[in-house]
């Protein structure tokens, strides 16, 4: 992970179960849980306003924070889970995993898309990104902050990057076994628009000259010849 480990503040929440959780809430604050690494389940707040800055600022799954509660030694941990209220959107709850920087973690790290302007099959053709995020295994003292992938390989309408043509952080791997596609060039829709008009003017003049000159007087002439 690029950068130093982030600090995150947090109060000891004294009391558990849904009346503190509440209580907490109603003092502005987001009620949370410290859980693993051997150690006995840790309950604290956030402020709210704290919290949802960080949600804001993005990538709050996906980090790995340095927590600091009073009384308590600071530990790594990385954020599990984040509950919100089903209507409003916002933070009610979140879990926190402590962490060795050794642990390998599942997390989901996003694509970052470059050399646009570089990429000869841009100039005629779309890119349709087919993940825009990857779930890798890392180990937790090394989390990348994005995956690039380098848009100048693409040449040609059709061509794709797969997973395999990416170079991954050291100690990252997906996992997913196979080599998947993240992302393609495709024809832009108003040149298939045409390809598909050419292809029904072709259908068309190959009918035979018969079938398509038929009309209500050949109807009925064959209509008539069975009475």
């Amino acid at each position: 992970m690029a950068g130093e480990i982030p600090d995150l503040h947090a109060q000891e929440r004294t009391g558990t179960g849904k009346g503190a959780a509440r209580a907490a809430r109603r003092d502005g604050m987001v009620p949370g849980i410290v859980f693993g690494g051997d150690v006995d389940p840790l309950p604290v707040n956030i402020p709210f306003n704290v919290l949802l800055k960080r949600l804001k600022q993005g990538r709050f799954k996906s980090t790995l924070f340095n927590l600091k509660v009073d009384g308590h030694d600071d530990v790594r941990v990385i954020c599990r889970d984040v509950q919100r209220d089903v209507v409003k959107d916002l933070p009610t709850h979140f879990d926190l995993m402590r962490l060795r920087r050794t642990t390998k973690i599942n997390l989901f790290i996003p694509v970052e898309f470059i050399n646009e302007e570089e990429c000869e099959a841009l100039k005629t053709g779309v890119l349709t990104v087919i993940r825009n995020e990857i779930e890798l295994v890392v180990t937790a003292g090394d989390i990348p902050e994005s995956i690039t992938v380098d848009l100048s390989l693409m040449e040609n309408i059709g061509d794709t990057i797969t997973i395999s043509q990416v170079t991954l952080p050291e100690g990252a791997k997906p996992t997913i076994d196979r080599d998947f596609v993240i992302c393609n060039i495709a024809a832009p829709s108003a040149l298939k628009s045409d390809a598909d008009d050419e292809d029904e003017d072709v259908a068309a003049d190959e009918v035979p000259a018969t079938e398509q000159e038929a009309g209500p007087d050949s109807v009925e002439e064959a209509e008539g010849g069975e009475d």
